[in-house]
């Protein structure tokens, strides 16, 4: 097989229309359906349970959500404290998810070791830590007034 040669791939076809719009579609039965909406949603669930299953960060991701989201309920947290630290959850798995992604990926591109492959891998990490972070400082931010109420 040539160097660079694609196996499988699906390649975009391209085609323009009268109006000028250029229309940029997979090869294959592109229609929108039920039933091909709910597969995207399996995949996307698979997605998640391989995360979560094969990343121990993930773990830990799950027991510090489950703690933000029961102190949020034992403390009252208002409609707008609940969107900060929604937001501040989601944002940090978010990036675990796409570090997992990255991390396969990587692994699949340069099965041994490679010096950029491992810069790669530590620039994902690197976002999952600044997710982490910022959710740390929004935490800090909503409970601590109700922290210091609770010692008042």
């Amino acid at each position: 097989m040539p160097r660079g040669a694609i196996v499988n791939a699906r390649v975009p076809q391209v085609t323009s229309s009268a109006l000028g719009r250029t229309d940029f579609r997979m090869g294959g039965d592109n229609t929108l359906t039920f039933t091909g909406r709910l597969r995207s949603v399996k995949y996307a669930l698979r997605g998640i349970r391989i995360m979560v299953v094969s990343q121990h960060n993930a773990w830990l991701h799950a027991v510090a959500t489950v703690v933000v989201v029961g102190a949020g309920a034992l403390v009252g947290l208002s409609g707008s404290e609940w969107c900060w630290i929604v937001l501040a959850i989601v944002s940090v798995w978010t990036a675990e998810a796409l570090n997992t992604a990255f991390e396969f990926l990587t692994d699949v591109a340069s099965p041994t070791f490679h010096p950029i492959a491992g810069k790669a891998k530590d620039v994902a990490a690197g976002a999952v830590l600044l997710a982490a972070g910022g959710t740390v400082v929004i935490g800090a931010l909503v409970f601590w007034p109700k922290v210091i109420d609770l010692l008042q």
